[in-house]
């Protein structure tokens, strides 16, 4: 069963309406709880669109939940609008320069502003759907702001937002078209805020207790652990305050913001407090006062192969958008210009056939193997719902294919047509397998019943503990 025609040709009507929303969000750029305009835009849409929208869940300001329909299944629709910081970039110049568009300085170099529209579209045509036939049940959009640094989603978990799904849908922007079929890794953040005492760093050195110093101390440190942790772990720091710009000062305040990843939350809980360990020790060794700030934490994304292979199959019946010459030539220009062999060989190693075959633009759908679930070493706060209820992803080709993310060359070709053509191909799949699952109450049981094999019998338990506030409230 593939989605009627009337879904998808809602997706076709609607796209120029879809597209330009996509363009304003890469506009605005904005980053972690601060996408005040982006949701705002989302939110006149839905609403035009006759969604019940309740606004700032979870205590965030930029978080909301967009209804349509009534009763059971419950299926959430997953959408991101959130930028990263200092990845300004003219969309479509082939080198490295700042927007002319964007006097923040920040840019959608992960397509976020495409990943929250082309979630909004399909909960859309999903709407029109249900109207159009009378299908009894319910789909919701969830409006998910900081991804990116924030863990939006693991807060919005925490207040019970998605305890009553029968499923999530969600998707990524990407190089290429396939079954999000990876695992991430589960993570947490924090600030270690390092005390000491000012004084004259010639006249009396002996009087002074340099904080910075204890912030080099540990990451000094925290490199020895790296030896002795679990081969799949990650442990990534920035120096966010030295002291001050006098070295003449001793510095008494400093501060190191770090992010230790683990494949399972239990691990990433152990290295942290390894990490932790490390700090209290250079604290000790300078004579300074340590703070401990918990930012922000997510889980570790739990694959359900049921809903897995609903998205792929939806994938393969819509197929891989037609590009035009002029597109694939555009695409071969980044890639003689901006991108690296490595880049590219990167992209492709892990899918077979563009391996063997590359293209400037992945043309085809990837294969999709149940139980052959490559690591990925990134992590995502959808890790958070998929440990509450079952939860797919796909992605799709919106970018020349090797484009890394994260980066100023997948910055500037957010506005595209080629990424525009992925978004519509997403929006595509999420409608058409929501609308399945509508139908489909044996096909929710087992992808529900996965879910309690593969938690082992566990329940899900928040990685953020309760008395940590929002960052913003802090």
């Amino acid at each position: 069963m593939t989605a009627s025609v009337p879904t998808l040709d809602f997706v076709e009507r609607h796209s120029p309406q879809f597209t330009a929303l996509a363009d304003q969000i890469w506009n605005l750029a904005e980053l972690r709880y601060e996408e005040f305009a982006s949701a705002q835009l989302h939110i006149e849409m839905l609403e035009a669109a006759g969604f019940r929208v309740t606004r700032g869940v979870a205590d965030i300001p930029t978080a909301f939940i967009a209804e349509a329909g009534s009763g059971g299944p419950v299926i959430g629709i997953l959408g991101e609008y959130d930028a990263l910081s200092g990845l300004s970039q003219e969309a479509g110049a082939m080198t490295c320069q700042a927007s002319s568009e964007i006097a923040n300085g920040n840019g959608h170099g992960c397509g976020h502003h495409l990943l929250g529209t082309a979630a909004h579209l399909a909960a859309a045509a999903v709407k029109e759907q249900l109207e159009r036939t009378g299908q009894a049940g319910t789909v919701r959009f969830y409006g998910c702001p900081a991804e990116e640094g924030g863990s939006g989603k693991t807060f919005m978990a925490r207040a019970g937002l998605f305890d009553d799904l029968d499923a999530a849908l969600s998707w990524h922007p990407a190089v290429h078209n396939g079954v999000f079929s990876g695992e991430t890794l589960a993570n947490i953040q924090a600030y270690f805020r390092f005390r000491g005492k000012a004084s004259h760093a010639a006249n009396s050195p002996h009087l002074g207790r340099s904080a910075l110093d204890a912030v080099e101390l540990m990451n000094v440190g925290v490199n020895y652990l790296r030896e002795h942790m679990l081969p799949d772990a990650r442990v990534h720091y920035a120096v966010t305050n030295t002291g001050g710009l006098s070295p003449n000062v001793v510095q008494a305040n400093a501060e190191v913001l770090y992010l230790v990843r683990a494949p399972r939350n239990d691990q990433a809980t152990e290295l942290f407090e390894r990490v932790r360990n490390v700090a209290r020790g250079a604290a000790l060794m300078t004579g300074c006062e340590l703070e401990v700030v918990f930012d922000k934490a997510c889980s570790n994304l739990m694959q359900n192969t049921v809903l897995n292979q609903l998205v792929h199959k939806h994938l393969q019946a819509i197929g891989a958008p037609a590009f035009s010459p002029e597109e694939m030539a555009l695409a071969a220009e980044f890639q003689k210009q901006t991108l690296t062999p490595e880049d590219i060989e990167g992209a492709g190693r892990s899918l077979g056939q563009a391996w063997r075959n590359p293209k400037p633009l992945f043309d085809h759908i990837d294969l999709y193997t149940p139980g052959n679930e490559r690591k990925m070493y990134g992590s995502t706060d959808v890790g958070d719902v998929s440990w509450v209820t079952p939860t797919a992803q796909c992605f799709t080709a919106c970018y020349a294919f090797g484009t890394p993310f994260h980066s100023w060359q997948l910055v500037s070709q957010g506005k595209s047509s080629l990424a525009h053509k992925g978004m519509l191909l997403a929006a595509k799949t999420m409608a058409a397998s929501a609308i399945e699952l509508f139908s489909a109450p044996d096909m929710l049981a087992q992808a529900k019943a996965e879910l309690l094999e593969r938690r082992g019998g566990k329940p899900y338990a928040c990685p953020i503990p309760d008395d940590v506030k929002l960052p913003f409230q802090r």
